[in-house]
Order: C-alpha cells, then sequence, then structure tokens
C-alpha cells in the first residue's frame, strides 16, 4: 500500500490537523495533553495518527500557523457538543444543524459507524450474513463505501442481491430501527454508537460502487440492470469514475495533477483512456508532459488491479476537492436529449 503523502494543511481535516500537532511535540508535552483526555479520545486520536501517512514540512508549518492564528483571535477555546451546536446554527439552517448534530451524537451517544471499519471484515461479512437483509442493508448505508465493497464482495450473492435491493427501496430509517442495530452491535462488537445522518439510497449504493473492481462493478450492475433497470441508471448516472475526469475544466485537472501523488498518478494514466491521457498532458508544461510519459514507459507491464487502485485514489482526490468548491465537475451530458436541426 502507497503512504499517503499531504503537500498541503488544506488537505487534512480538523482531527488530523490535531493529530499532526501532536505527533509534532516532544514527547513530554504530549503526556500531558493525553492527561487531560479521556480513554475515548486518546483512541480515536491515535487511530488518526497512524492513519496520517507523511505530512510534508510545508504542509506542517501552515497547520502550526493555522493553530497559533486561531488561538491568538480567540482566547481559550473548548469545543463541545454545545458550542458546535451553536455555532452550527449561526451558520446554516436549524434543520440541517439538528441533523449534523444527531449524525454525530447517534440516537444512543456517541458515534461508532467509522469504527466498524477497523474491523476484520471477514469477521463482519460472517456475522452480517446471519443477518436478516433489511438489517444489513442498514449498517452498509451508514459504514464507508469502500469498507461496504468488502462487505459485499464477502456475502454469498443472492442474499447480497436482497441487501441491495432493500437498500434502494430504503427511506429514512426509524429511529427503532436504528437503535435496535446500535443495540446489536454494541452487544456483539462491544463499541459505541452508529450515526443517523441519512442519505440518498442510490447515492450510496452508487458510492459503493465506485468503490468495486471493475469485474465486481459489472457483475452486481448487471443484476440491477434485469431486476431493478431504473436504479440502474440512475446509480449509474451518480457514480464518478476515472473516466468523468474528462468533464473536469482545465483548472480542475491542473489543480488534481497538483495535488495528486506523482507516482500514483503516472500509475493511474497508464491504463487511462487516450481521451484522458490527452487531458491531462494538455494542462501540463511540455517538459512535466514528457517526463510523465517517460515514468509511465518506464513503469513496462503493470497488473490492471494496481492500475484501478492508483485511479481509484486519483478520482476520491477530485471528489475531495469538489466537495471543498476547489474545482468544478461539469454535469454529466444526457446523452438520451431529444435533437433538432
Amino acid at each position: 500500500m502507497v503512504e499517503r503523502v499531504v503537500e498541503k494543511a488544506d488537505l487534512l481535516s480538523g482531527p488530523e490537523k490535531a493529530a499532526a500537532l501532536m505527533l509534532s511535540l516532544p514527547t513530554e508535552h504530549v503526556s500531558k495533553i493525553f492527561e487531560k483526555l479521556d480513554q475515548t479520545e486518546i483512541h480515536e486520536i491515535s487511530e488518526i495518527m497512524s492513519s496520517l501517512g507523511k505530512i510534508k514540512a510545508d504542509a506542517l508549518e501552515e497547520v502550526f500557523q493555522e493553530f497559533t492564528e486561531n488561538l491568538s483571535s480567540t482566547g481559550n477555546l473548548r469545543g463541545t457538543f454545545d458550542t458546535t451546536e451553536r455555532l452550527l446554527a449561526k451558520v446554516m439552517d436549524q434543520d440541517k444543524a439538528k441533523s449534523i448534530m444527531e449524525g454525530i451524537r447517534g440516537p444512543m451517544g456517541r458515534t461508532i459507524w467509522d469504527k466498524l471499519a477497523n474491523m476484520n471484515t471477514d469477521n463482519l461479512a460472517s456475522y452480517l450474513t446471519n443477518e436478516y437483509p433489511q438489517t444489513v442493508a442498514v449498517v452498509l448505508s451508514k459504514i464507508k463505501p469502500d469498507n461496504a465493497s468488502k462487505i459485499f464482495a464477502k456475502l454469498p450473492e443472492e442474499f447480497s442481491h436482497k441487501v441491495i435491493e432493500r437498500m434502494l427501496r430504503m427511506e429514512t430509517v426509524k429511529r427503532e430501527v436504528i437503535e435496535n442495530v446500535e443495540k446489536t452491535l454494541r452487544t456483539e462488537f462491544m463499541t459505541n454508537v452508529a450515526k443517523t445522518s441519512q442519505k440518498d439510497s442510490h447515492e450510496i449504493v452508487a458510492n459503493i460502487f465506485n468503490s468495486f473492481d471493475r469485474a465486481t462493478e459489472a457483475k452486481y450492475m448487471a443484476f440491477l440492470e434485469g431486476a431493478l433497470p431504473d436504479s440502474a441508471d440512475r446509480i449509474r448516472s451518480l457514480m464518478f469514475t476515472f473516466d468523468d475526469l474528462i468533464r473536469l475544466e482545465p483548472a480542475g485537472v491542473q489543480a488534481v495533477i497538483r495535488y495528486a501523488d506523482k507516482a500514483r498518478l503516472v500509475l493511474s494514466l497508464k491504463g487511462a483512456a487516450e481521451n484522458i491521457k490527452v487531458l491531462f498532458f494538455s494542462n501540463m508544461s511540455e517538459r512535466a508532459g514528457k517526463l510523465m510519459k517517460e515514468d509511465m514507459e518506464a513503469l513496462g507491464m503493470v497488473r490492471l488491479k494496481e492500475v484501478e487502485a492508483a485511479q481509484l485514489e486519483i478520482v476520491t482526490l477530485a471528489k475531495t476537492l469538489a466537495d471543498r468548491g476547489e474545482i468544478k465537475i461539469a454535469e454529466q451530458a444526457n446523452n438520451e436529449e431529444e435533437m433538432v436541426e
């Protein structure tokens, strides 16, 4: 697995910035901070530290600067559920703020769906196979798409079809259902509680499909085309693949090139369609493009699975930059639109 490399502080989340600061402090200072935290907080910050990857010096300096500026401008800080809820209420619609805070708290306390990602997928898949499809649908709609895709790959095929059907038909899940699932998870896995934030069911499945390898995606898409053709069309429209990078504006392509790990970008372009290669090379300097082509040739034969993994990383980066408003992805054209002369 290629180590994550962070060159800009704005690619780090708030908790990741905190973890980076902790790692950069002398041991004696960290121990004093840990004395002020409870076991859950220590566990959470430790998990984030372990997955940070490499933080470049410039990015770390930006984190330091942001921290000192915030500290000097606000004085003492105390982040709690109440202070966060008050802040959200000031900057967005009240219902939306309430929904976000419910997703953080969960109906029974602290959130735990992200923590399920750290579980052994074989164990979780084995457990879910013995549950009702509706229960599995709830669980897989809450955990991260890449982890859900791993679980799907381990479920019996006929059972997984039932799960997908229920995910697509699932509207807002009743609180009692979520509470029962959480109670079961707490008993079985000794973890905390789950998020209750809702997403469109087709969007959830589309994100999971984005994390499948191509063969698995084709298999499940073929099933949906036969069983639920309307859902298959909607999921296909919501999916964002490496080939969809063609919808990026030039400034967006340049941003992806700037932020991407160069070795992973080279590998992703190794197996790209010609129009995607042209798009990226046309947004590089002549010298940079020449060097990248040489690097691609130097790779020789590479495994398709490795190329697909690199392409997924680039797609994830593009979606992250789009979510932050740094780049714009053009809407997908409707090929069925009527034409007139």
